[in-house]
């Protein structure tokens, strides 16, 4: 592989203008795509195959109209002034007048229920609603429709009344570019203080740009064939500036290293491809077949969007492996050489090279560095392996106890229950559930059929008698039957709201009473609704989890057995990585579940998880989790096949790329933390868990628990059966042949790399 790559990055180097223009064809075609696209879908998340599903398919067949329009829809509340009543002769009129100017607000409104009529007025009178139904469904919906809505509604509130509204057919929150903003200015200043200079900090800015835009513009373009969620677009934007910015900091900085060493501009451009190159495909590799991987769930929605960040990692990698080594062919002999320490007969011999901002920080903040004493790294490195267990034991009880609240997880789908309190959305919520009571913002359905209409009634009738007798049942309606007789749904109002552990149970024991009416009757029974979803989604989820989770440590384990050729190696990758997501997780739960400081990250009402938000982030994190160990061991492992010996490697290897991972998981975090303000549910839960995963992972884990891992296994760490070293491919990650076109033969381990000064002989 690092061959290969050495071709590539020598002939983007030399055919620059041809890989630019290449690239620039490709942005242009993805962005006629985009333009005439018709846009994401919704965000809404089902899973078939569930009894909530099944119910919600037999509405559809038997009851066409119960199973709600195909268009999009609007509920609109509406209350009295204080102390008046909604059905008054002054309201009344000024009610109508809302609700005709609601209707005349589009053309692709289709009807306004009357609250008078459909009997959908408060038993307190106060409070009414209306249903409004859309001829087309949301995505399809124009500014020009959700600013005649939003009219509409400040003209009853111009009339005295307080309006609110709720539905899929209101504008989403509006989010702007400024969590992508956020994340990518903070990139660049992370960039610049570890480069020290604006045009090596400019290559990986520009192509992130160019690979998110791609990304962006291909994932806009297939959204209406493929039928994409919203949150994809976003998850793409998070996961491309991240990674882009990152493979292109570890070329460019192994690019300056390699000029360091004296090869001219074309050939460290081509060497820096085929060695930091290879990891960044290798990495990217597992990012992308982890986020693919996300298909097991069977879940529609995040296979999706599985399938979106994974493309955007494809085209990272791309374009880190293609366009930078042309942009180097451009810029390369202006972009200053890392500096590196020589022997004194090279002194004079050498162009001075500027250190870049950060190592002159570190230079001045640390007491004795000026004087030449060891460095923060070389202070760390020293004080993990003077005590190693110390440091794992403190390190890994850390972890531990951060992730204990993930112990009380809680999944589910957020609602208009979860929305700032600023929000229409969540206004209308709040009345409903004070005017109508808690359950009503989510009723359950309860349908009971079978092929004898007779046994259907008689099914129906047993339901409808025992309900009542259930535990926080608010109401329950009579059965309704369609016109064959063999079906009849029920509705249920629960005392409690929709995210309730008591409607939970209710749904529980609703679902055991179906089993005791089909024992005595032979009529099957279904639950549907909000909590009924949210309880089949989070069970599917659960089962699922610890499967993918076994896939992809699976994974990570056979693929780093190849890469590192040992086993502890692999062993201590995955367990730490099981670390970080647990930590993370618990992290996750602690702020956005119990509440803990979360006016820290803008979160107005606390609740229970996303559902999907579990597998999606390990998906993740598992790929960025492989990252770091790539980067930062082989350097380790490389110390250690040049002749040092095993502690010695660990130091070796951690001052060579302790930088550049601390730089690249700064950026990381930067880019991620930047989403924590975004109104997206999805999105705002899934910044903060990314960038508290990666600071676990890569401060914790991969630059603390990894070193002190390897420093008290020594040279077991690197150890592996003669059998599996015989069968396993030579893939070439560090780029040794490179160096030596024939490599040494496999049985022994210790062959020494050849050095810097071999890889001029090329």
């Amino acid at each position: 592989m690092a061959t290969f790559l050495y071709r590539i990055g020598r002939s983007a180097f030399r055919r620059r203008w041809l890989v630019v223009l290449l690239w620039a064809l490709v942005l242009g075609v993805v962005g006629i795509g985009a333009a005439n696209s018709s846009g994401p879908s919704d965000t809404s998340v089902s899973i078939p195959g569930t009894e909530a599903m099944r119910a919600n398919d037999l509405l559809k067949q038997k009851f066409p109209a119960a199973a709600g329009p195909e268009g999009a829809t609007a509920r609109v509340v509406v209350r009295a002034p204080h102390g008046e009543k909604i059905d008054s002769a002054g309201n009344k009129k000024a009610l109508q007048a809302t609700l005709a100017d609601i209707k005349d607000s589009s053309s692709h409104v289709a009807q306004v229920s009357d609250p008078f009529t459909a009997k959908t007025v408060s038993p307190d009178g106060t409070t009414a609603y209306a249903q409004v139904n859309y001829s087309v469904e949301n995505k399809d919906l124009t500014s020009r429709d959700h600013t005649g809505l939003d009219r509409a509604m400040e003209s009853g509130r111009d009339r005295g009344l307080t309006v609110e509204a709720s539905g899929n057919a209101l504008a989403p929150p509006g989010e702007g570019m400024s969590s992508e903003v956020i994340g990518f200015v903070l990139a660049a200043v992370i960039l610049f203080l570890t480069f020290g200079s604006l045009l090596a900090a400019g290559l990986p800015l520009v192509t992130a740009l160019i690979g998110v835009g791609i990304s962006l513009a291909g994932i806009s373009a297939l959204s209406g064939p493929l039928d994409l969620p919203s949150s994809t677009s976003g998850l793409c934007s998070m996961l491309g500036i991240a990674v882009g910015v990152d493979y292109a900091l570890f070329i460019v900085s192994r690019y300056r290293s390699e000029r360091a060493e004296g090869h001219d501009p074309q050939e460290a451009a081509a060497r820096a491809n085929g060695t930091a190159g290879s990891a960044v495909v290798f990495a990217g590799l597992t990012v992308i077949i982890a986020l693919l991987g996300l298909a097991v769930v069977n879940l529609s929605t995040l296979t999706a969007m599985g399938q979106g960040a994974a493309f955007a990692v494809a085209v990272a990698v791309l374009v880190a492996t293609t366009l930078i080594p042309a942009l180097l062919g451009f810029f390369g002999g202006r972009i200053h050489a890392k500096t590196a320490k020589r022997p004194a007969s090279q002194a004079d011999s050498t162009t001075p090279v500027r250190a870049g901002l950060v190592q002159r920080l570190i230079s001045a903040a640390v007491p004795g560095r000026r004087q030449g004493g060891p460095g923060l790294q070389q202070r760390w490195i020293s004080g993990i392996l003077r005590k190693p267990a110390q440091v794992l034991i403190l390190a890994v009880v850390g972890l531990g106890v951060i992730a204990l609240p993930a112990s009380k997880l809680q999944l589910g789908l957020p609602d208009d229950g979860s929305q700032p309190t600023s929000s229409t959305q969540r206004k209308a919520y709040d009345m409903l559930s004070q005017s109508f009571g808690p359950g009503f913002n989510g009723p359950l359905t309860v349908t009971v059929d079978d092929k004898d209409p007779a046994v259907a009634h008689s099914g129906a009738e047993k339901m409808t008698a025992s309900l009542p007798g259930l535990s926080d049942v608010a109401s329950v309606a009579p059965a309704v039957f369609n016109q064959a007789g063999d079906t009849a749904i029920i509705a249920v109002v629960p005392k409690s709201g929709p995210s309730s552990e008591v409607t939970k149970d209710l749904v529980h024991d609703i679902r055991e009473l179906g089993h005791d009416v089909w024992a005595d009757t032979g009529a099957r029974s279904m639950v549907t609704g909000t909590t009924a979803v949210n309880i089949d989604i989070a069970a599917k989820f659960s089962a699922a989890i610890v499967p993918y989770l076994a896939v992809v440590v699976g994974l990570a384990f056979l693929v780093l057995i190849l890469v590192f050729r040992s086993i502890l190696v692999p062993v201590t990758a995955a367990l730490g990585f099981l670390l970080s997501v647990l930590a993370a997780m618990g992290a996750l739960v602690a702020i956005f579940q119990w509440g803990w400081l979360k006016d820290l990250v803008g979160l107005e009402q606390p609740g229970p998880i996303m559902s999907l938000m579990p597998i999606l982030m390990v998906g993740i994190v598992f790929g960025l989790a492989m990252d770091y160990q790539v980067f930062l061991v082989t350097r380790m492992r490389e110390a250690y096949v040049h002749g040092a010996d095993a502690r010695k490697a660990v130091a070796v290897g951690f001052r060579q790329n302790a930088t550049v991972v601390t730089a690249a998981a700064l950026i990381m975090v930067s880019v991620f933390a930047g989403f924590i303000g975004a109104n997206d549910a999805i999105l705002k839960g899934l910044g903060f868990t990314l960038a508290a995963a990666v600071v676990f992972d890569a401060f914790v884990v991969r630059l603390t628990i990894v070193p002190a891992v390897l420093a008290l296994l020594g040279e077991r760490a690197w150890s592996l059966p003669a059998w599996i070293d015989r069968i396993l491919p030579d893939v070439d990650i560090e780029g040794e042949k490179l160096a030596r076109p024939t490599p040494p033969p496999a049985s022994d381990p210790r062959q020494p790399v050849p050095s810097a000064a071999a890889h001029d002989q090329l």
